[in-house]
């Protein structure tokens, strides 16, 4: 298999197998092949992980409306009830 490369992807390559890092071309380009697989095989398992908490959301009901004031005072009374007790 012949594969072209960009200049920069060459001087890459190259100054990976200069560093002694690499043996050869070869060496690099099938490392950079299994860093891809591994980077595809994260990638499907967030996506995976996402579709299954929005499945988990949707098969949670219905919504409910909810009031950013109400929250935030039920907050406080709850941290003043501890503050209190302690």
């Amino acid at each position: 298999m012949n594969v072209n490369l960009t200049p920069q992807l060459e001087d890459l390559v190259r100054a990976k197998v200069s560093s002694g890092l690499y043996t050869s071309a070869s060496e690099v380009v099938r490392e950079a092949l299994r860093l891809m697989q591994e980077q595809d095989r994260l990638r499907e398992a967030k996506l995976e992980e996402l579709r299954r908490d929005v499945r988990r959301g949707l098969e949670s009901g219905a919504s409910a409306d909810w009031n950013a004031a109400e929250v935030k005072a039920t907050a406080r009374a709850r941290r003043t009830s501890k503050a209190g007790a302690a």
